[in-house]
């Protein structure tokens, strides 16, 4: 499940959209000005920000320009009715990661979206990534939980850091797999579960509350436990 953010000032436009990719299964909060798509946006954390252009207080480009100050690895999609070259190089120089002219195809855009998530979601982290009191440092490559190290071995080290990644999210043992592979230290999908228990006596067996969840049959997420 991805959490997306739609600024769109046309209401009826923003309500199909939302309809629409909520049937894949995400989660989409609505803005209807630029500004409240930036406040949105700053305090809120989401995997993609589908931004319209020509909006009120403040139109896409500025809110992109503005955004990328303070989160500047945030994925974001121009969808807009302006299709000319020079309106497309003004959205990429301000930031923006992809452009989808209006009008377009919702099964189109849902996979715009995938894109881009799977762009940003796949890249290995340099930055520090906590959930509870588990934390990783990407640049260190250490691992602690409530202040003392953990010993990961590669494989550990790649699941946890794409856990954390997507943390609360369900993550299907062929993506973790698929992830690993590309980090150049994989092992296969039946083996997936073999090192998912290896990390979870690592992360979980000394502490509580656990943090490492089993989704039957579909696959694994680290969980915030003050989320219901």
């Amino acid at each position: 499940m991805m959490k997306l953010l739609l600024v769109e000032d046309d209401e009826l436009l923003a309500a199909t959209v939302k309809k629409e990719l909520a049937l894949y299964g995400n989660r989409i909060d609505t803005a209807f000005d630029g500004q409240s798509g930036l406040t949105m946006a700053l305090e809120n954390d989401y995997d993609v920000v589908v931004l319209d252009i020509n909006l009120p207080l403040l139109n896409g480009f500025q809110v992109c320009q503005l955004l990328r100050t303070d989160k500047p690895h945030i994925p974001v999609l121009m969808l807009t009715a302006l299709e000319s070259l020079a309106h497309k190089k003004e959205g990429y120089g301000v930031g923006a990661d992809d452009y989808l002219t209006k009008p377009f195809d919702l099964d189109d855009l849902h996979a715009h979206i995938l894109a881009l998530y799977s762009r940003f979601s796949e890249v290995s982290t340099t930055q520090i990534l906590r959930l509870a009191d588990l934390e990783l440092n990407g640049e260190t490559r250490q691992v602690t939980r409530s202040g003392q190290p953990i010993e990961l071995t590669a494989r550990e080290y790649a699941m946890l850091e794409y856990l954390l990644l997507n943390k609360n999210r369900i993550i299907s043992r062929v993506n973790i797999s698929e992830r690993i592979k590309k980090l150049k230290v994989g092992a296969s999908i039946n083996m997936i579960d073999v090192y998912i228990n290896y990390l979870r006596r690592k992360i979980d067996r000394q502490f509580s509350p656990k943090l490492l969840y089993t989704i039957i049959g579909v696959g694994y997420m680290l969980k915030d436990p003050t989320i219901p």
